[in-house]
């Protein structure tokens, strides 16, 4: 079971860098704290499968202070969607397998019998 724990976390923590990619994506169109370093240190990056959020993480040192603090907000996001939802994707997605956005999916399917929290979280993400 410790590893199938393992399993689902990392999977939420997949999941939830989706919810925190809107700051990167931001930085993509030219607007939002990021933008100048987004295309300074990953405008070559193609987006998809978390590259571009790879690539400011290690460029982290080397940002500008405000995207710094945007970074740390996101993460700190990620954090709360995880735990807010980790209890449903262990209930609904025990049989998926992470990765391309399949436990994301398999929680949207289930949208209406999520725990009040992890919904809200999908409200929340779908108001960005």
């Amino acid at each position: 079971m410790p590893f199938r724990n393992a399993l689902i976390s990392t999977a939420i923590v997949l999941l939830a860098a989706g919810f925190a990619t809107n700051a990167l994506a931001q930085g993509r169109k030219g607007d939002g704290p990021c933008a100048a370093d987004a295309k300074k240190f990953c405008g070559n990056e193609q987006p998809g499968g978390g590259r571009i959020a790879k690539c400011m993480k290690s460029h982290e040192a080397e940002l500008s202070p405000a995207c710094r603090s945007e970074m740390k907000r996101a993460e700190e996001r990620i954090e709360q969607v995880r735990q807010e939802c980790k209890a449903d994707a262990e209930k609904f997605c025990k049989g998926i397998k992470p990765g391309q956005g399949r436990i994301l999916a398999c929680l949207k399917s289930h949208q209406s019998e999520l725990a009040p929290a992890c919904a809200a979280e999908f409200q929340r993400g779908g108001k960005r």
